[in-house]
């Protein structure tokens, strides 16, 4: 099989369109031992922290509030942020957004918090 077999686009709105969930990740493709997940977020998400992984949000719709101890950056659609590892925080959407992110395989939902929230295993879309 050639490398370029494996090649497919994603359209991110058609993906987005196959899950109503909030706060449940969707993988929708894998390089160097990242994720690429889907997410619609509504409301606040727990306070927590990955001790080992940087994250990547990048918003496709809507408006995410990112919370950290000292401040909340507000992250609008088209716009991305990265939380570096360590670093406590609460994601928040007013509304519903919707959210694509890059994290390593191991990369847990909830990080350090394990509660209802918590996605050991993702659905790949």
């Amino acid at each position: 099989m050639k490398t370029n077999d494996k090649m497919e686009k994603v359209n991110l709105n058609e993906k987005l369109s196959l899950f109503s969930e909030h706060w449940s990740p969707k993988i929708v493709g894998e390089l160097n031992g990242q994720l690429v997940k889907l997410a619609k977020f509504k409301d606040e998400f727990v306070w927590h922290k990955h001790e080992h992984e940087d994250e990547f949000f990048f918003v496709v719709e809507g408006v995410l509030k990112m919370e950290l101890r000292d401040k909340t950056i507000v992250v609008n659609k088209n716009e991305f942020l990265i939380v570096p590892r360590g670093t406590e925080h609460r994601p928040v959407a007013e509304g519903e957004a919707w959210i694509m992110l890059f994290e390593p395989a191991a990369t847990l939902n909830t990080g350090n918090t394990e509660n209802e929230l918590t996605r050991h295993e993702l659905d790949k879309i």
